[in-house]
Parts: C-alpha cells; sequence; structure tokens
C-alpha cells in the first residue's frame, strides 16, 4: 500500500490517501491541545502510545462485535483504517462524575453512577462542540433515527467491554469519548481513537489521573502517565 497525499490534518493526527480508494493512513502526532485548542503543547512520544494503544483496543472491541475502522498497524505511529464518513457527533460515555459533567451540574469529581450516561456534542470546533440531543442532531441531519440508535447501542457495549478490560489493568475508566463514521454502504463502524486523549483513567486504588488531564490541569508527569497505561495493557495483552 503506497501513502500518497495528506488529506487532513486535525489536532492529534494526520490522515493520508492510498493507492487503494478504501483505505486511508493515519499519523498520530505528539501535539496536545486543551479547552478547544485554546491549550496547546506537547506530550513527547504521544503520538507512538495513542496509535498502539488504540489499536490494540479496537482489536479487541472487535472481537466482541464491535465494528471499527482498523485495518492494520503500519509503525509506532501509522494505521491504515477503512475510509469512513465521520458522523460529526461526539459521543461520551460517563462511568463516574468528573470534568465538564462535575462542573456543569455541581456534582463532586468521583461519585460513582449507578449506570453510564451518555450525552452527545456536535462536532464543529467553530461552535465550541455544543452539547447536543439527538432530536437536535436529527434536525441538523447529523444522523438519522437508526444511525443514532446504532450509535448509543455501540458506544455503551465499547463501555462495557473497556470497563471490564481495564479494571483488570487496575485502572477505572471514567468517561470517554468516542466517534463514529460510516463505511461506503452506510454501516456504521467506531473510528477515531482510544486513549488517554480521549478516556479519563484513574488508577483503581489511588484515583491518580493517568490521561490527558494532567495536561489540562497542569499537574505534571503527562508523558509518564501515559507511558504508564500503555505499560499495564502490554504486560496485559487484550
Amino acid at each position: 500500500m503506497t501513502k500518497l497525499e495528506q488529506i487532513y490534518e486535525g489536532k492529534a493526527k494526520k490522515v493520508f490517501r492510498t493507492d487503494d480508494p478504501a483505505r486511508f493512513i493515519v499519523e498520530y502526532k505528539d501535539d496536545a491541545t486543551a479547552f478547544n485548542g485554546l491549550k496547546k503543547g506537547t506530550i513527547a512520544g504521544k503520538g507512538a502510545i495513542n496509535n498502539q494503544m488504540t489499536n490494540r483496543l479496537m482489536a479487541l472491541l472487535e472481537k466482541q462485535g464491535v465494528p471499527t475502522h482498523f485495518v492494520e498497524e503500519l509503525s509506532e505511529r501509522e494505521t491504515v483504517v477503512k475510509k469512513v464518513e465521520i458522523v460529526p457527533l461526539e459521543v461520551i460515555i460517563r462511568n463516574i462524575s468528573a470534568g465538564h459533567f462535575a462542573q456543569n451540574y455541581g456534582v463532586e469529581e468521583g461519585v460513582v453512577f449507578d449506570e453510564p450516561t451518555i450525552e452527545f456534542s456536535y462536532k464543529n470546533d467553530d461552535l465550541g462542540d455544543p452539547l447536543i440531543n439527538s432530536y437536535h442532531a436529527r434536525a441538523l441531519k447529523l444522523a438519522t433515527r437508526e444511525e443514532i440508535d446504532t450509535i448509543v447501542r455501540l458506544a455503551f457495549q465499547v463501555n462495557k467491554v473497556l470497563q471490564e478490560f481495564f479494571l483488570t489493568i487496575g485502572i477505572k475508566l471514567v468517561d470517554f469519548k468516542l466517534e463514529f463514521g460510516r463505511l461506503s454502504d452506510g454501516t456504521i463502524v467506531l473510528a477515531d481513537e482510544i486513549s488517554p486523549d480521549t478516556c479519563r483513567l484513574w488508577d483503581k486504588e489511588t484515583n491518580e489521573k493517568l490521561d490527558k488531564d494532567r495536561f489540562r490541569r497542569d499537574l505534571g508527569n503527562v508523558e509518564g502517565a501515559y507511558q504508564e497505561v500503555m505499560g499495564r495493557l502490554l504486560g496485559k495483552q487484550p
């Protein structure tokens, strides 16, 4: 497979066309942003960790019946993925109160929910990724009712699989963001990434933050936290 021209560059990844029209190559960067790009920096080695972690977790999810865009890992930073049209919805699953949920609703961080919650935000940087509901999503023609139903079902399935796996390596899955895409035939599949950039991960015993919150909140040892998660994951291959 030949890597051709770059067609997209986001905050954390570059996407390249290939000589196969149904395949792209994604290259992960060390760039870090927070607060819709207002805070910028670099986390050394982040791209390699996020790429390899995403691929291992996507492979785990595929085995559990969740369709994904993952095809093949090319190198520590590059992966072949299926060409998808990204659904412009960010899907957030929350198991424990933290971040915006705690701030917006006056809830103390760390409260474990009786059941997971789900919320959507409109994937639009210019608007600040506002929270929306499924009716808004349909009104904006971001997705059909059937697609939203599929996305919700898959998101909760992802949560169940990942929660159980992370607990086996001593990590609580607090909350996380997912993105989905459409294949050429319209099939909805999991896309984007699953990493300390997109998940809140706390040590099971100490509640130490092992994710991008260390960058957002200037907690220090950001690289060490990412390496810790990757080390635990590699110690127990999913």
